[in-house]
């Protein structure tokens, strides 16, 4: 075991016996690079996990997060507020597609997830239409690891072990990746709009008067960076009004500048009636989500006797004033700093860097839309996931790069205010690894 590791841990979605040979573990971070414990300088292609748009440790952040647990550390959100959760919740909705009105705080994409389903079930059960309980997700979709989430979710490894227990009445759409028709598309692919029907055959068979909500995302990220066909998202919002449907974003990934806009719904021109978000909303510095709704849900649930609970769900944490207060400060920093037009700036380069990989013979498809992108690697024969996981390590040993593999599927997703000679360096050391590794 190195120094800092010890066999008590286990890791998330990690291959915990290889990692533990040799162990990558981080003790330090600053912008745009890592602190390695055997004291290397590492640069984050993944900003994170999709959070941290605006680098490590942003002063601004720091600051307000310790002045804050050194002034309220916790208060009791039930029947009882504090001020930063309140305030984090005005600047949410301005930033929100017209429409939405309030906000539900969560502590993770997961939470958000699992709590925009039961705010959509109890929605048509406000309406008097509870006989709408079957939720629509999609093929390859990620929502969380939740039971709810995964049950929506459409992602194989993630389900399998747990099929036995996930939630009943739940469908699925067929996934958009479309390799054959659409390889090495740059932004939204032109083929796959048709593939939105799949919600109307839904709606003949389970009849769509019984269907609550329907619930993607709009670019799907954890599968391995999905954007969705030309039409695609105009079409699922027919289709759900013109049945009563809720339509849901998850937008944990994609909200808050990653695709150049504050929301993914902004940029890519459809609104949904609910939006669930984590990750860029305190930039990962404090773990924090939030549900955003448009104001018909939340007027409909607000009714029966003043003194009674309208909805029964919440978290001890919910709108934790320390989460909230990283919120806060994390929204000034995309205002004062112009976080979400740098974003927008780089996407041409990051788009050229990541095609640079399309005459590469171990790549089959190239994929991207605003700061999200993926190289998808030909598998090893017999050894599905080998390849991706040792280029992600040897970035790590080699070249000083943390590069997520989602089998073999290399994923990037750069800091928001990104410096291109440093984008440029990374991908040529990744271009170095992918040459040598079989």
């Amino acid at each position: 075991m190195n120094a800092v590791t010890t066999d008590a841990l286990w890791m998330p979605f990690t291959a915990n016996r290889d990692f533990k040979k040799a162990p990558r573990v981080i003790v330090g971070a600053d912008g745009h690079h890592y602190t390695t414990s055997d004291g290397r300088r590492v640069y984050d292609t993944f900003s994170g996990l999709w959070t941290c748009g605006v680098g490590h440790c942003h002063p601004k952040i720091v600051e307000a997060v310790q002045q804050q647990v050194a002034t309220l550390d916790y208060a009791i959100s039930f029947q009882v507020g504090n001020d930063k959760s309140f305030a984090l919740a005005e600047r949410v909705i301005d930033m929100a597609p017209d429409g939405f009105s309030n906000v539900f705080f969560t502590n993770s994409g997961s939470e958000s997830v699992d709590t925009a389903l039961k705010i959509a079930l109890a929605y048509h059960r406000a309406k008097g239409e509870g006989h709408r309980t079957r939720l629509i997700g999609r093929e390859k979709g990620y929502h969380g690891v939740n039971f709810g989430g995964m049950s929506v979710g459409g992602i194989v490894p993630n389900r399998k072990v747990f099929s036995a227990a996930l939630l009943p009445g739940v469908d699925h759409l067929r996934h958009t990746l479309d390799i054959g028709r659409n390889a090495f598309s740059r932004g939204l692919p032109e083929h796959g709009a048709e593939l939105a029907e799949d919600l109307e055959r839904l709606c003949v068979l389970h009849d769509g008067s019984n269907i609550a909500a329907v619930i993607v995302e709009p670019i799907a990220g954890s599968a391995g960076v999905l954007p969705p066909p030309v039409g695609y998202l105009e079409r699922l919002r027919e289709i759900c009004d013109a049945h009563g449907i809720l339509l849901i974003f998850d937008e944990v990934i994609a909200a808050f500048g990653r695709v150049g806009k504050a929301f993914g719904a902004e940029r890519l021109g459809v609104t949904p009636d609910i939006i669930t978000t984590a990750k860029g909303l305190t930039n990962g510095v404090v773990p924090m989500g939030a549900v955003l709704v448009q104001q018909k849900i939340h007027d409909a649930i607000m009714q029966g006797p003043d003194h009674m609970i309208e909805l029964f769900h919440g978290y001890t944490y919910s709108g934790h004033p320390v989460a909230a207060a990283a919120g806060l400060a994390t929204m000034d920093v995309y205002d004062e700093e112009g976080i979400f037009e740098q974003s927008l700036a780089l996407e041409e380069t990051f788009a050229d860097l990541l095609h640079s990989f399309a005459d590469h013979d171990k790549v089959i498809d190239v994929r991207n839309f605003g700061m999200m992108g993926a190289v998808e690697l030909a598998p090893r024969a017999g050894a599905p996931g080998a390849r991706g996981l040792e280029i992600h390590k040897q970035c790590f040993w080699n070249e000083d790069l943390v590069v997520r593999n989602g089998m073999d599927t290399l994923q990037f997703s750069p800091f928001l205010n990104s410096k291109v000679d440093e984008m440029e360096q990374s991908f040529e050391a990744i271009r170095r690894v992918v040459d040598a590794v079989d």
